[in-house]
């Protein structure tokens, strides 16, 4: 088989979803870059990153022949990273996954309170954010999703992911202007 690299996604798909391990491996190639790069946001931790970014292609892999439209293809993808993140933040019941009535609680003091020469970047302040809210933001600010799909596809009310987008990019604008 000649090579998919310059094949149309729909069509790797298709193949993929027939079990042709090529399209498969081409179709991870493609998306390993974001997929990852959802995960690291997620998680603030570069190998566990790795981990649930392999997960989530097994699970791509054992559930591709489902796959209704290969339009589909992105959302449906973006999905499984999401459910393999929850799977996992509340198998490991992360104390920032829960929601706390004060943002204030879930801030680390050494980032609420600053030091002399102290600095904080965005990943810093990301990891800072209870777990819903920091779900919210990365999927909202990084993978660009409006309200409605990241309640649709974090089975969250719609008022909760608009509340966590609001108030996680005020206290996230309030961290950093923190530091300059």
């Amino acid at each position: 088989m000649r090579s998919l690299t310059g094949a149309a996604e729909a069509i790797v798909v298709a193949l993929a979803a027939t079990g042709n391990e090529a399209a498969f491996d081409e179709l991870v190639r493609r998306k390993q870059s974001s997929v990852r790069s959802l995960m690291r946001h997620l998680s603030h931790d570069a190998a566990l990153a790795e981990d649930l970014a392999q997960q989530v292609f097994i699970e791509m892999w054992k559930s591709l022949r489902k796959l209704s439209t290969t339009a589909a293809f992105s959302g449906w993808l973006h999905k499984i990273a999401v459910n393999v993140w929850l799977q996992h933040a509340r198998k490991k019941d992360y104390s920032l996954w829960r929601v706390t009535d004060s943002l204030d609680e879930a801030i680390p003091e050494a980032i609420d309170h600053p030091t002399p020469g102290h600095s904080i970047d965005l990943a810093a302040a990301l990891a800072a954010l209870p777990g819903p809210m920091r779900l919210c933001i990365v999927l909202a600010y990084q993978e660009g999703m409006s309200h409605g799909d990241i309640a649709a596809m974090t089975e969250l009310p719609l008022g909760t992911v608009k509340s966590h987008v609001t108030r996680g990019s005020a206290r996230l604008r309030q961290l950093l202007s923190d530091y300059g």
